[in-house]
């Protein structure tokens, strides 16, 4: 192996080096030991990293993390290449020539009009290029690791495209029909099984339908919720009591009074 040339920048050639480097027979013990489903979690750890610095539009953070997304990406790379299945270069090449396929109004001579029509071509390529046939292997290539909520959005995304287009107050009756039935059947945990299924159905349809992102709502009140939980224990520290002393009546009075604090 050659000499490591140390440097005051280095570029992409440059990590690949080094991953190569780390993978090698006098590299890193923990590296070498390393394979696709070792560091599965890591990936999506990273992944969630980097969305949390761009909500805190924080450019110093995104730039590291996006860095540490990137190093899951030539880190799974380098496995492969070492199998003699790809490489780096082959992953890059394919994501280039996607691009240069997917947007023929761009390197090619198809004329668009807007984003909506663009999008519209985008789906219309995809569906050729990966020789899907019919809708449902479209919903069928949504991946079913992908958060619940998220999978949702796309399966009624990817359905209202085959023509599934039910209006909201449509949805919104669903939605208030299934909490009925819901209190129907609190002592059978198969039924309310199926039914939050269908509630929380019926809400990703309600957040798409209103442009709004179904997982972004639900994580707005997770921090609504924390935000209204400590206001509600300051309370109650103030008091010289806590959350287990009271009834249920008087839970719901902290938390309204906590809820006016905001």
């Amino acid at each position: 192996m050659d000499k490591f040339i140390f440097k005051d920048f280095y570029g992409i050639i440059d990590l690949l080096d080094i991953m190569k480097i780390l993978r090698s027979e006098n590299g890193c013990p923990w590296d070498r030991e390393q394979n696709h489903q070792s560091i599965r979690k890591n990936l999506l750890e990273e992944t969630y990293e980097v969305l949390e610095a761009i909500d805190n539009e924080d450019s110093d953070l995104l730039c590291e993390e996006l860095g540490d997304l990137l190093l899951q990406i030539v880190f799974h790379s380098r496995m492969e290449e070492e199998c003699g299945n790809f490489d780096f270069d082959k992953v890059a090449n394919d994501i280039c020539q996607k691009l240069i396929i997917r947007h023929p109004h761009v390197f090619g001579d198809v004329n668009v009009s807007d984003s909506t029509e663009v999008l519209k071509n985008w789906d219309s390529i995809k569906q050729k290029t990966k020789n899907q046939e019919s809708y449902s292997e479209t919903l069928e290539s949504v991946p079913k690791v992908f958060p619940a909520l998220l999978r949702s959005y796309k399966l009624l995304q990817r359905a209202e495209r085959a023509g599934i287009n039910y209006p909201v107050t449509s949805t919104a009756e669903n939605l208030s029909l299934n909490v009925s039935k819901l209190n129907n059947s609190l002592d059978n945990s198969d039924e309310a099984k199926r039914i939050i299924g269908n509630i929380l159905f019926n809400c990703a349809e309600i957040s798409r339908k209103l442009g709004l992102d179904p997982e972004e709502c639900l994580q707005k009140q997770n921090e609504n919720y924390i935000d209204t939980f400590k206001k509600s224990e300051d309370l109650l520290r103030q008091k010289g009591t806590d959350f287990k002393s009271l009834s249920i009546n008087e839970l719901n009075a902290v938390w309204q009074e906590a809820e006016k604090l905001k």
